[in-house]
């Protein structure tokens, strides 16, 4: 299973590493997600949810 956020579907985001002399890499950014217990259809269920999702209130914690 992805580290994907049910709530915003914020995933792995991926592009370049840059040198100052313009030098190219690929790199990934992960995304700041927690496996947090949430209700989901009336039953609590461990699930990734992101941080800004959780701070923002967007979801509440079983």
């Amino acid at each position: 299973m992805a580290r994907k956020c049910v709530i915003t579907g914020r995933q792995t985001r991926t592009g370049n590493q840059r040198s100052h002399a313009m030098n190219s890499n690929k790199r990934s950014w992960k995304a700041n997600v927690q496996r947090v217990r949430i209700m989901v259809d009336g039953k609590p269920k461990r699930v990734y949810v992101s941080a800004r999702a959780l701070k923002s209130g967007k979801v509440e914690r079983v």
